[in-house]
């Protein structure tokens, strides 16, 4: 089977640029949109993006930005892009998001437990173009963000399940600097604190959660939280369990 080598790869991780055989291509505001457009959305039809990139203008306008700037690309950047009819990317561009989806796929879909530190870290490091803030850019960064914090927390539940709790820890931990908020990171959290015996740190993370619960939403955690920790600490879980309460007639 012939296997295409990238001559062109973009990266939208962390910061945006274009590489070609090697060399940083300088690529205008205007271009590097409709060149994250596709990367991010796949095929699409002219009259999609063009009203997507300019959509305070009238359809005649945003046609016309459009074109120009594909005139731009296809004269400077030969091949990047397929300018037919629906546009997208060529078939010799490598994109950093489409590989971490492959290999977040691959952590999905896989039963094996061991995974490299090394990934952990890319995957809470991973953020898509800060910096960016259209509302379709946003919305593409936070499913990406989702599948991250998904992925760290697959990964937490099967070292918990095969006792590697210090592993676990460390998935937990990366998702939870992703994802604050999350109660099933939480819950993680401490699940693996509980499970490397240590209580102590347990009913903190169970603490912490609640006075940032508090003071970001405005709401408590769910019980369930409250009944995990009063399952395996019955003392501790009376105080956690107390101190939910407490949260929750703040909240009110």
């Amino acid at each position: 089977m012939h296997t295409i080598v990238p001559r062109w790869n973009l990266t939208l991780l962390g910061y945006w640029q274009l590489n070609h055989e090697g060399q940083a291509m300088d690529v205008g505001a205007r271009q590097q949109r409709v060149i994250t457009s596709l990367a991010l959305l796949g095929v699409r039809p002219r009259h999609f993006i063009a009203t997507l990139l300019w959509p305070d203008g009238s359809e005649i306008q945003a046609a016309g930005n459009l074109r120009a700037s594909l005139f731009r690309i296809s004269h400077e950047l030969p091949s990047l892009l397929c300018t037919t009819e629906p546009l997208r990317l060529g078939d010799d561009v490598a994109v950093d998001v489409h590989r971490l989806r492959r290999l977040i796929g691959t952590i999905m879909d896989s039963r094996d437990t061991v995974v490299p530190r090394t990934t952990m870290e890319h995957l809470r490091t991973a953020e898509l173009l800060p910096g960016w803030y259209e509302d379709w850019v946003v919305c593409e960064q936070e499913l990406l963000q989702h599948e991250r914090v998904d992925a760290l927390e697959v990964v937490a539940k099967r070292y918990l399940a095969h006792g590697d709790s210090g592993h676990a820890l460390g998935a937990a931990r990366a998702a939870a600097a992703i994802e604050p908020l999350r109660e099933s990171v939480q819950l993680l959290l401490v699940r693996a604190h509980l499970a490397a015996d240590n209580q102590a740190s347990a009913v903190r993370v169970y603490q912490d959660f609640c006075a940032t619960l508090r003071r970001e939403l405005g709401v408590a955690p769910s019980p369930r939280f409250a009944a995990l920790l009063s399952h395996e600490l019955p003392v501790a879980g009376r105080a956690t369990s107390t101190a939910g309460r407490r949260a929750s007639l703040r909240a009110r």
